[in-house]
């Protein structure tokens, strides 16, 4: 029996409504071997199993993902001195959420991805692992080099 990996990211998803976001973050730390937990839990609705799950993880890194008001974030980061990063959600009003998730005060800060871009919020939680881990390094490299392969190919196969 294989042993579960660790886990080196939690997914916080302010609500299931933003599971899609949370899956594209998923399917990138699963493509790197990234061990990670997803979980819903408000900053505003369940405020004392948040404050919680922040204290009793043994994740390095918080992704968190939220709508709206887009509190999560901040909250997290309010009770980690681990790096945290906020991916806003789109809905009725974008500029809400990625005004919370970008303009904190200073002095607890939280990296900002743009609205919806959970696959980016999991690069770069990757990368934030990568700075102790060469495996990651070298995943990383190969990442960027798929990313200039497709580029060149739709270069290339532009006039068809």
């Amino acid at each position: 029996m294989s042993q579960p990996m660790p886990v080196d990211v939690l997914i916080v998803l302010g609500s299931k409504s933003d599971a899609e976001v949370g899956k594209q973050a998923s399917s990138f730390l699963d493509q790197f071997g990234v061990g990670y937990d997803m979980v819903v839990a408000s900053a505003h609705r369940t405020p004392d199993l948040l404050r919680d799950l922040i204290r009793n993880t043994t994740a390095k890194v918080f992704i968190a993902i939220a709508g709206m008001s887009a509190a999560l974030p901040g909250t997290i980061a309010a009770h980690t001195t681990k790096p945290v990063i906020g991916v806003p959600v789109s809905g009725k009003l974008n500029l809400d959420a990625v005004l919370s998730v970008s303009q904190m005060p200073p002095g607890v800060p939280v990296a900002a991805v743009g609205l919806d871009r959970g696959e980016n919020a999991a690069i770069l939680a990757v990368e934030i692992l990568a700075i102790r881990d060469e495996r990651l390094v070298e995943k990383l490299k190969e990442h960027r080099e798929a990313l200039k392969k497709w580029v060149l190919e739709d270069s290339r196969t532009l006039g068809e």
